[in-house]
């Protein structure tokens, strides 16, 4: 259920997401910046910010306060 106003989550699962993926948007949802994303990956800034984009374009999400409401509902938190 969402809360008033609250955007409806999309219903894909984490199998939606490649592996990578899903390892960046762990990251993202434990609150790390893309740097630190980045850093703790072995890659470019610009790579995860390209990742984050493509994640929640995948996901139909526009922010990412969404994108960590869904991993933390997919279990990715």
């Amino acid at each position: 259920p969402t809360l008033a106003g609250e955007p409806a989550l999309p219903r894909l699962g984490a199998d939606a997401l490649t592996e990578r993926e899903r390892d960046v948007v762990r990251l993202v949802a434990r609150g790390l910046l893309s740097k630190q994303v980045a850093d703790s990956l072995g890659l470019s800034t610009r790579t995860v910010e390209k990742y984050r984009g493509r994640i929640m374009a995948k996901l139909g999400l526009h922010d990412v306060p969404t994108l960590v409401r869904w991993c933390l509902r997919n279990g990715l938190g």
